[in-house]
């Protein structure tokens, strides 16, 4: 992404400091190399939120370790959502915790999430409605039932895949991007 906002600065300051004589011509040339450069973005980002998430499976069976954001001594929830991001260029704003990932992330509508978008979870009481948990959308089906990847402390005791439904819609919080 970063690449192509440096592409898109790149070719502007060329066109605005040619000395073409003709001006409209470079106008559309550029206005063409624009239309290129911003139809190729989504391609980009999904090719981003596949390697995040080929990235972020290569690590399921990891165990869970509260506070470590180590894949040799284990994850926390927040610390694997930060640890993979991290190996991409994504810093969150040195969001590590659960609330931090909440406030950092631009909110969206869950309706509107995207594969690589974080969700932010109650803690195990759903009753108290402030974060405690948090993982990274894993995929969306066609009737858009939503997994997500994340280190759970409960049965699966590290990282693995869950259903958006049941106990983890009841804890839902909010859906956040940290991907612009």
């Amino acid at each position: 992404m970063k690449k192509i906002l440096l592409t898109i600065v790149l070719l502007g300051s060329i066109a605005f400091s040619s000395k073409a004589q003709d001006n409209v011509s470079l106008t559309m040339q550029y206005q063409k190399m624009m239309e290129k450069v911003i139809n190729h973005i989504p391609e980009v980002a999904n090719a981003t939120s596949n390697k995040i998430m080929d990235f972020a499976k290569s690590l399921i069976g990891t165990r869970y370790r509260y506070a470590s954001s180590n894949p040799k001594v284990g994850f926390d929830c927040s610390g694997f959502v930060s640890y993979v991001y991290k190996q991409f260029g994504f810093n969150i704003n040195g969001a590590r915790s659960s609330a931090d990932f909440a406030q950092k992330g631009k909110a969206i509508k869950l309706a509107d999430a995207k594969v690589g978008d974080v969700l932010v979870f109650t803690g195990s009481n759903s009753r108290v409605r402030k974060p405690g948990h948090v993982g990274i959308i894993y995929s969306i089906d066609e009737d858009g039932k939503i997994k997500f990847i994340h280190s759970s402390s409960g049965k699966a005791k590290g990282v693995t895949i869950t259903d958006l439904e049941g106990y983890y819609k009841n804890r839902f919080l909010k859906a956040v991007t940290v991907m612009e």
